[in-house]
């Protein structure tokens, strides 16, 4: 009877370690991260290079107009003293605007004789020095613009720089007033037209007077 129980016991264990052993282990959930591939960009394309723009040449000869800042004279000016005044018109090269109409521009009086201290007769004579271009001043050179008074209001317009291109002082005034004008150079002959002068012959420019002046050498302006 004991041994019958002893062997119903241990055939109960062993049942158990039987059904234990069959049992499968839980799987665990396993998660992968995967990291996603990067989206293939395409290279930015460069900017196409602009062509670069070719200087402008104003060419020697050029005629540049302007307009007075202030009055000039024979006794009113020395040797020396600088004028101002604006571009009357503008410089357009092949199409193409050079210079606006209003440019500053800047000069130097390069004689002022009163009358009587010049063989008895008046003499003023001008040049322009500089230009402003681009919110830039640009030296240059010009023909000088020259006048004198001898004897009994004998005029004769005489020209600086020993050949150079001829200056000529036009008569008129800015805003369509008709003035009196320096005889105008032109081929080598002096104009005889009515000159600007006070009752003792001394030879004055108002304010807004008109002169023309000449390039005596190229000037190169880059477009923006």
């Amino acid at each position: 009877m004991r041994s019958r129980l002893t062997l119903l016991t241990l055939g109960l264990y062993l049942t158990f370690v039987l059904l234990g052993c069959s049992k499968t282990p839980d799987q665990s959930t396993v998660t992968s991260t995967t990291t996603p591939a990067p989206v293939a960009t395409a290279p930015a394309q460069a900017e196409p290079k602009r062509a670069k723009a070719e200087p402008i040449i104003i060419p020697s000869g050029t005629a540049l107009t302007v307009r007075l800042g202030q009055a000039v004279g024979s006794k009113i000016s020395q040797a020396g003293q600088s004028f101002s005044g604006t571009l009357a018109n503008s410089i357009v090269i092949d199409g193409k605007t050079a210079i606006p109409a209003g440019a500053a521009v800047t000069g130097n009086v390069t004689d002022a004789k009163p009358l009587g201290r010049f063989a008895g007769g008046a003499s003023l004579s001008l040049q322009l020095t500089s230009i402003n271009v681009n919110g830039a001043d640009r030296a240059i050179q010009t023909s000088a613009v020259s006048q004198t008074e001898k004897g009994k209001g004998k005029r004769t317009a005489v020209m600086a720089g020993g050949g150079a291109a001829l200056g000529a002082l036009i008569g008129g005034l800015a805003g369509g007033v008709k003035g009196a004008g320096i005889g105008a150079l032109a081929g080598g002959g002096a104009g005889t037209g009515g000159a600007a002068f006070t009752g003792n012959k001394e030879i004055v420019l108002p304010a807004e007077s008109a002169l023309s002046f000449t390039l005596a050498q190229p000037l190169e302006i880059k477009e923006r």
